[in-house]
């Protein structure tokens, strides 16, 4: 269904709001910020900031609603034949290749962790958010795999996977945070997905296999 004028606008001005409040955190951290500050500076009011933003937190991290089901897509996107682990592994590995914002590897993906480690509510957030990246893979395993309720595999299944995906992201914030250039530390995230799953048992790399019809 085509946007409509209303949709729109209000799509833009949320975008432009989480625009201008990422500049000033990034300028002057988050903790130096306000959410007044941030209506001032986008020409708008505190409860406009407020309609489109809960907290301000979200306004740091405004495209999680993305990430949070990334991996329970990804599981639900599987070839047929393949598991979810490696389809996780399949799909960070073209992530990698393509030295893909999404993984961090951009010029200037240092500020924004910087911003992060500053901040004990970013930090918390972000705890929150990995926490919820886990469940929406968890419910895909369930649906995927037809488990029961009180089946425990999914749950440390996801946990495995989750291990996949933090792993990486942990190692590209380490390393831009050192200066080094994103098409360096693909070629890394690539080895280390390599290490990764050298290390997986056969169990986690084979559970949930799309079946071939």
């Amino acid at each position: 269904m085509a946007e409509g004028l209303r949709e729109r606008k209000k799509r833009q001005t949320r975008q432009y709001i989480s625009d201008v409040a990422t500049g000033l955190f990034l300028e002057r951290g988050f903790d130096a910020v306000t959410v007044a500050e941030i209506a001032e500076a986008a020409n708008v009011s505190v409860n406009t900031v407020y309609n489109y933003f809960p907290a301000k937190e979200d306004l740091f991290f405004d495209r999680s609603a993305g990430v949070a089901d990334q991996l329970a897509r990804w599981v639900r996107g599987r070839d047929a034949g393949e598991s979810a682990a490696r389809a996780v592994l399949r799909e960070l590995r073209a992530e990698a290749e393509a030295v893909s914002p999404r993984l961090g590897l951009m010029e200037g993906y240092d500020r924004f962790m910087r911003v992060i480690q500053e901040a004990p509510p970013l930090r918390s957030r972000l705890w929150s958010l990995q926490q919820e990246i886990h469940d929406a893979l968890e419910t895909a395993l369930r649906e995927e795999t037809a488990a029961a309720p009180d089946d425990p595999l999914p749950d440390l299944m996801a946990g495995q996977i989750c291990w996949i995906h933090q792993a990486v992201f942990v190692a590209v914030g380490r390393e831009m945070l050192t200066g080094r250039k994103p098409a360096e530390v693909s070629r890394e995230v690539l080895v280390l997905l390599d290490d990764i799953e050298d290390l997986l048992s056969e169990k986690v790399l084979n559970y949930a296999v799309r079946g071939v019809e």
